[in-house]
């Protein structure tokens, strides 16, 4: 480890991804381990996830171009079933596997009732001239934000010449929209669970602000990794979107960030007697969340100077090769290393557990 494992100076870093920053911002020595040296994780699994079949499903169905409820849906439960019949994930029982499909099937349903016709009228209001439905739905469309380079070399993400180099940092999307005067980047994740406050919040000022600033305070008990990479993430994805707005020449529309949870169960209801699944989706929208109004009344970009500065910060110390978790060792003891696939290697983590009082 480099400060003190797997010898060698870092090497230059070209791309992250809001991925690995996240992984980062939970424990710096995981993040060593999984993205610079590539070690597998002995927690990892590596059977087929269900959230990417309803997002492979559902991305299909929109690249059809399709517009209309029936369309959507017959689209979309097609791809399902083909996906779902190489599905090699073990259930304990036919009857579990079953109840499974039909929960897809069940979002699939919610999401083409709830938002995905109006979604694909947007998809259909990008194409035109040279752009395509193809240039705008995924799954996994890359968005990319650069961070240049600081003038501070000890700290600088050095290249093979010896100069400092830019990192571009990705994050990806599942498909693009308009929506009235806006641009929309949607993403399909698992649930809402890990924004925490964000998902109650509709604005940066007051507690969000304070839950992020307290989050980077070593004196404060506040440790969340996960709403704070969610706001780092918006930046990467709000700066990335504009820059594909650009591209398409989709003219001067705001840009907009909502995430789409596929397997919440909270909002699921089962009637085991009739083998029925009704579910509906809570759709979080990142932007306002995101933007200092102080800021975007200056720029009238959503930006936020707070989170973007904090992104470049932490860009910085990766690129450095800064991956020693012991400033927060407290809190990544407590909140990482129970589920660590690379507890049983990390020498941090095993000194703290062999260490003597005294």
């Amino acid at each position: 480890m480099s400060e003190g494992g797997l010898d060698g100076p870092p090497q230059p870093v070209e791309r992250l991804s809001v991925d690995g920053v996240e992984t980062y911002l939970r424990c710096p020595r995981r993040y060593e381990f999984a993205h610079v040296h590539d070690l597998e994780s002995a927690g990892e699994n590596g059977g087929a996830d269900r959230v990417d079949l309803l997002r492979r499903a559902i991305c299909a169905a929109l690249q059809t171009g399709k517009t209309t409820h029936d369309a959507l849906l017959e689209s979309g439960r097609t791809t399902l079933s083909e996906q779902w019949a190489d599905h090699d994930e073990r259930f304990h029982s036919r009857t579990q596997r079953r109840h499974e499909r039909t929960v897809l099937e069940a979002t699939l349903r919610a999401y083409v009732e709830e938002v995905g016709v109006d979604h694909a009228g947007g998809l259909e209001r990008c194409a035109g001239g040279d752009v395509t439905i193809g240039d705008v739905v995924g799954p996994d469309m890359a968005l990319s934000r650069t961070v240049p380079p600081t003038a501070t070399e000890e700290s600088a993400n050095l290249g093979p010449d010896g100069d400092p180099h830019p990192i571009e940092i990705e994050a990806d999307v599942d498909y693009v929209f308009r929506d009235g005067s806006s641009l929309v980047a949607a993403r399909f994740v698992p649930t809402l669970a890990p924004l925490g406050l964000l998902r109650y919040r509709s604005r940066w000022e007051g507690d969000v602000a304070g839950h992020f600033a307290d989050h980077f305070d070593r004196e404060s008990d506040v440790y969340d990794p996960a709403a704070v990479a969610a706001l780092l993430e918006t930046a990467v994805v709000l700066d990335g979107l504009r820059r594909l707005r650009d591209r398409l020449d989709l003219g001067g529309r705001t840009c907009r960030y909502v995430q789409i949870p596929l397997a919440d169960r909270s909002r699921t209801s089962v009637n085991w007697v009739r083998e029925s699944v009704e579910t509906s989706l809570e759709i979080a929208d990142l932007t306002d969340v995101y933007v200092d109004q102080h800021t975007y009344g200056l720029t009238h970009e959503h930006r936020n100077e707070t989170v973007d500065g904090r992104l470049a910060a932490i860009v910085e110390r990766i690129g450095a090769g800064e991956f020693d978790p012991t400033d927060r060792w407290d809190h990544v003891r407590r909140t990482a290393c129970p589920d660590c696939g690379y507890a049983v290697c990390c020498q941090d983590h095993i000194a703290s557990e062999v260490q003597f009082d005294g």
